[in-house]
């Protein structure tokens, strides 16, 4: 169905008025509470979240434990937070080798190789250039592969799709560094290193590195967190997370692909005939409701929003429907967001529960057409054994008492 606004979809579909999902007014309401009688804590040098949002954290996973605590990932909250922005404390992160403790004054970037003029950019240098900002996701190519377990695990949203995040970003644009440098006409590729103990580094393209690459510097505002990759990181926007390389220390302008441990052993796609896939660098369509998902609870019957986040690799996103019957039907929901490209758009579908089971179910198309696959139909495309690039339809249960769980429909 159409996008319309909350008020009207209230109304005019599910006969109600915004004011009957208000309780009554009364004269204890307006009576005060200890906090209206005090006076309030004074500034600080940096801003904190409240204290009942503590609870709001990451969810770790790391499969070495304390004999590697920095090799693994922290999943985002999805199901706890709201709109496109994905807060720096809560971004997602995946590391190999733990978080580099770099002075920015020493740290340095080096373009060379296929290059008329090797170059060394300072952090302060780097500075001086001309910035721009921009909004967009970074997902790890393994997101989601714990929605292909042999059954359903029942985690909350975010432990299971958390493994990308969406934020601001600004820095500066890689062609101008790259034509600073006087690129090869030979030079179809990049190689980019990081500064960490792994010094983790992928093959990127040239036409992306020259069309939307950025040398990021600031994220949501401020100076990149150390998690992501301070003082500088790469930024290849809609394509797979490992790619956006942290601590970035160089970038080496070659021929063909160097091959790397990280696009050879690991990041390829294994099929169903027993080929693998390599450079299968852009994330597909996807998106999963985050409100109300899995390991929540529907209090009683009434109206309640659907709600969750969609984002394409491709560009923007064009709709999103959601189902309530597994994929029967399927409505429009609104969008916030979907003017960005290669970031989140947030969903939202006001639904009447009436108390009897329901399969909700999202599915996003992107400006190229492309349309978030149906969970069978992407595992007949993959070996049992592959990992990366889930992007299939996600599937929350909702039981008669109001619980929600994981399945696979």
């Amino acid at each position: 169905m159409p996008s319309v606004d909350r008020r009207g979809f209230l109304k005019v579909v599910l006969g109600v008025t915004p004011a009957a999902l208000a309780g009554p007014a009364s004269a204890q309401n307006l009576a005060g509470e200890e906090w209206e009688r005090v006076y309030g804590t004074g500034f600080a040098p940096y801003g904190e979240r409240s204290r009942f949002e503590q609870p709001v954290v990451r969810y770790l996973n790391q499969p070495y434990g304390s004999l590697a605590p920095g090799s693994g990932a922290a999943y985002s909250p999805l199901e706890s937070l709201e709109g496109i922005i994905t807060p720096s404390s809560l971004h997602s992160i995946r590391s190999h080798s733990g978080t580099p403790d770099i002075d920015p004054k020493r740290h340095q970037l080096v373009i060379h190789g296929l290059v008329a003029q090797p170059l060394t950019f300072s952090i302060e240098a780097l500075s001086r250039y001309p910035m721009v900002t921009r909004t967009h996701f970074i997902e790890c190519s393994g997101n989601s592969n714990r929605g292909l377990a042999p059954k359903p695990l029942q985690l909350p949203a975010g432990a299971i799709h958390g493994n990308m995040s969406c934020t601001e970003w600004t820095g500066i644009q890689l062609r101008l560094l790259l034509e600073e440098a006087g690129a090869q006409p030979q030079a179809k590729w990049l190689l980019a290193e990081g500064a960490d103990s792994a010094h983790m580094s992928r093959s990127i393209p040239m036409e992306k590195a020259l069309d939307d690459a950025l040398i990021a510097l600031y994220q949501n505002g401020e100076r990149l967190r150390p998690e992501q990759g301070y003082p500088v990181r790469l930024l290849v926007p809609g394509y797979e997370g490992n790619m956006n390389v942290k601590w970035l220390r160089r970038i080496k302008l070659v021929e063909t692909p160097m091959y790397t441990k990280d696009e050879t052993s690991k990041y390829t796609d294994l099929l169903a005939d027993g080929r693998a896939l390599q450079f299968t660098f852009e994330m597909g369509p996807k998106s999963v409701i985050t409100k109300p998902s899995s390991m929540m609870k529907l209090p009683s019957r009434g109206v309640y929003e659907i709600s969750g986040l969609a984002w394409s690799g491709a560009g923007r996103v064009r709709k999103v429907d959601v189902s309530t019957d597994g994929g029967t039907t399927w409505r429009e929901a609104a969008l916030t967001g979907a003017e960005r490209p290669k970031a989140f758009a947030r969903f939202r579908l006001p639904w009447r529960w009436e108390g009897g089971e329901a399969n909700l179910q999202s599915r996003t198309t992107d400006e190229k057409g492309n349309v978030q696959p149906a969970r069978a139909a992407w595992l007949a495309q993959y070996s049992p054994g592959n990992s990366y690039h889930n992007n299939c339809i996600v599937t929350w249960a909702v039981a008669a008492d109001g619980s929600v769980s994981h399945v696979y429909a």
